[in-house]
């Protein structure tokens, strides 16, 4: 595999050890039975239809990832931004589109200014007010567009409600149609080590974790910084629980990779003075790839087992 190329963040350009991917996974959690996605049979067993990710800047290096991939199978592919999307692609080879709709939170938001008088507010310049229950406008009417929906929330606040969530579940069984295929992404791991990202906290490692690390960084009982993707996935589970939305798990395979974030890849010298610590977002190629992999199997199961 090549040395990584960018994230979803705007300006950077990564360059990386040669390293081979496939080698770097086996035996380290990761499914060997993973099948490499071919672009060209994807986007062949695809046609005519629409494929959406909704969320935060995660779904996006996500997506980024997905269109990297397609790519190779039809050199006509257009840039593609309707329906509200952030950004996207058109196949028209295929007459199939993957599009990005920019809703960190999913749910309607919107800035309230502090208002004269107002001592609740003492010391701050407003609030934002977050209509859980009715989802941002950004996806809101996709419904009938997209045929494949994938959706991923949480990576912004530290804290969430199990209410939240489950408001968000119901607002999109409700909003979009039975037939359309919907994935919620489980938690996206970070690494940082030696504090919070506002807390000088650092992912310079360049090796991957083993199995017996694991739980020191990420398990809650341990109390470490990165514990929120675990805790958040057991709340997430829960709520998907009756509903006909597909966890989608790629966590636990994520969480060896403390070497695979932007942070030590940047290229050049004061980079992380420049950019900060980024241990959240990750390299391209790297462990979206493997995501992509993954989801492409799981739509392709679908499409065949629903004819």
């Amino acid at each position: 595999m090549s040395p990584a190329c960018f994230t979803e963040t705007p300006g950077i350009a990564l360059e990386t050890k040669e390293r081979t991917w496939v080698g770097s996974i086996l035996g380290n959690g990761y499914p060997t039975s993973v099948i490499r996605i071919n672009p060209v049979a994807f986007l062949d067993s695809m046609r005519k239809m629409n494929n959406g990710f909704v969320g935060d800047s995660l779904n996006e290096n996500f997506l980024v990832s997905f269109l990297c991939i397609l790519r190779v199978a039809d050199i006509g592919a257009k840039k593609w931004k309707r329906k509200g999307a952030w950004r996207g692609s058109y196949f028209p080879k295929f007459n199939v589109t993957v599009g990005y709709h920019r809703a960190v939170l999913l749910a309607k938001y919107e800035w309230q200014p502090k208002q004269l008088g107002d001592s609740n507010q003492d010391g701050l310049k407003g609030r934002y007010r977050v209509d859980v229950d009715i989802p941002a406008d950004d996806w809101a009417h996709i419904g009938a567009f997209c045929d494949v929906l994938v959706f991923n929330t949480g990576h912004c606040r530290e804290e969430i409600e199990l209410p939240m969530e489950d408001e968000l579940c119901r607002s999109a069984e409700k909003e979009l149609p039975e037939k359309t295929l919907k994935f919620w992404r489980l938690q996206s791991p970070r690494h940082f080590h030696g504090g919070e990202w506002n807390q000088n906290g650092s992912c310079t490692a360049d090796e991957l974790l083993d199995e017996l690390q694991l739980d020191l960084w990420f398990d809650p009982r341990y109390n470490g910084v990165n514990k929120e993707a675990r805790r958040l996935n057991h709340l997430i589970e829960e709520v998907l629980k009756g509903t006909n939305i597909r966890s989608l798990d790629l966590t636990h395979l994520s969480e060896f990779r403390t070497d695979a974030h932007p942070a030590i890849w940047l290229g050049k010298k004061d980079a992380v003075a420049v950019w900060g610590q980024d241990c959240m977002h990750w390299c391209l190629p790297g462990v979206p790839d493997t995501r992509v992999d993954i989801l492409a199997q799981l739509i392709t199961h679908y499409i065949l087992e629903t004819g």
